[in-house]
C-alpha cells in the first residue's frame, strides 16, 4: 500500500538517497540539499510531497511558492514552481508521479497559483528546465500532465587550457580605455552599485547572487565591473554560485552601451582570471542560444553541452 504524505524532519536521508539513485546524472549530496532546500526562505515543508510504500520512500516532489520577495515587495502571487521531481525506478508508470505531482500542483493552487513552472524557480533552482536528452520519460511525463514547453535555455562549456586574450580583444581593450572605460575588480565602494545595477537592469536573482555569494566569502577579485567614467555599464563574476569556482556568471553590460565590445572585453578578462587562478574550464547552466550573448559566448569559445526546456502548467 502507498501512503501520501508531506515532508518530515527525518526525512532528509532517504531523499538525498533516493534522489542518487533515481537522478544519477545530477546527484546531490545532503549538504546541497540543506542548502538548496531547507535552508531557501521560501521552503515550507507542505509543498514537498512523498510517497512511501511499506515505510520504504519511492517518490518526492518538491512545489515552492515565493514567501520572501525576490526584490522590492514582489512575492509573484500568480506564480509557483516545481524544482525537481523523482520516482524509484520498479514504481514508474504506476501513477505514483502523477499523484505526486497532482498534490504539488494542488498545493499551488490552494496557495492562489495560477501558474506552475518546471523549474525556473530562483534563487535556489536545480536545473532551468527539464533535459529531454537525459530524462525523455520526465520530458513526456510533463507534458502527459499539461504542462507546455515556453523556452529552451542551454548550458554551456569552456576548456581553459591554453586560454589567452586574443589580440585583437586586448586592442579593443586598449582602445575603449582611450576612451574613459575602465575595467577593473570590484572593490567595496562598487557593491551597492554593482548589486542595484543587476537588480534593476537585469534580474533580481542576479543582484541576489552576488550579495549572497560575497557573504558566503566570494572574494571581490572574482567580481569585476566596467565604467564610463564613473558610470557602471558591466559587471561580470566567477564562482558566486553555490562557492564553485569554475562557475561562470551572472554577467551583463548596460542595453544602452552594447555594441562596443564590451561584453566581449569583460568575458575575456573574467576567462583569464579564472584561468590565472589554475582554472581548467568555465560553465554556466542558463542562456539562450539566440541572444547577443548567446553569440557572444560562441565566438569565445564555449559550446552546448545540456539543453533544457522551461514547461508551465496554467491552473
Amino acid at each position: 500500500m502507498n501512503i501520501f504524505r508531506y515532508y518530515q524532519s527525518g526525512d532528509e536521508k532517504e531523499i538525498v538517497q533516493l534522489w542518487n539513485e533515481c537522478l544519477p546524472k545530477d546527484p546531490i549530496t545532503s549538504v546541497r540539499f540543506r542548502n538548496l532546500v531547507l535552508l531557501d526562505a521560501n521552503f515550507d515543508p507542505k509543498g514537498m510531497r512523498l510517497a512511501f510504500h511499506d515505510d520504504t520512500l519511492i517518490g518526492c516532489v518538491y512545489s515552492v511558492r515565493r514567501l520572501l520577495p525576490m526584490f522590492g515587495v514582489d512575492l509573484e502571487p500568480d506564480n509557483g514552481w516545481i524544482p525537481f521531481f523523482f520516482v524509484k525506478k520498479e514504481f514508474r508508470r504506476s501513477n505514483v508521479g502523477a499523484a505526486l505531482v497532482g498534490e504539488a500542483v494542488d498545493f499551488l493552487a490552494s496557495e492562489g497559483r495560477k501558474n506552475v513552472f518546471f523549474a525556473s524557480y530562483a534563487p535556489n533552482y536545480i536545473l532551468p528546465g527539464i533535459d529531454e536528452e537525459t530524462y525523455p520519460a520526465g520530458f513526456q511525463f510533463l507534458q502527459k500532465l499539461g504542462f507546455e514547453k515556453l523556452n529552451s535555455p542551454v548550458a554551456m562549456d569552456r576548456n581553459l587550457i591554453g586560454f589567452e586574450i586574443p589580440t585583437e580583444v586586448a586592442e579593443l581593450k586598449k582602445q575603449r580605455e582611450l576612451e574613459g572605460y575602465t575595467f577593473s575588480s570590484a572593490d567595496d565602494k562598487d557593491l551597492y552599485e554593482v548589486i542595484q545595477f543587476a537588480n534593476t537592469k537585469f534580474n533580481p536573482d542576479w543582484g541576489r547572487a552576488i550579495r549572497e555569494g560575497i557573504l558566503q566569502g566570494l572574494p571581490l577579485h572574482r567580481i569585476f565591473v566596467a565604467r564610463e567614467g564613473s558610470k557602471l555599464v558591466g559587471f561580470c563574476i566567477y564562482g558566486g554560485y553555490e562557492g564553485v569556482a569554475d562557475r561562470f556568471g551572472p554577467f551583463g553590460v548596460d542595453p544602452e552601451q552594447q555594441g562596443k565590445g564590451l561584453g566581449k572585453i569583460m568575458l575575456h578578462v573574467c576567462l583569464q582570471a579564472m584561468r590565472a587562478e589554475g582554472l581548467h574550464g568555465a560553465w554556466f547552466l542558463w542562456t539562450s542560444e539566440k541572444t547577443s550573448a548567446g553569440h557572444l559566448y560562441k565566438k569565445t569559445g564555449f559550446e552546448v553541452t545540456r539543453k533544457f526546456h522551461v514547461m508551465r502548467k496554467i491552473i
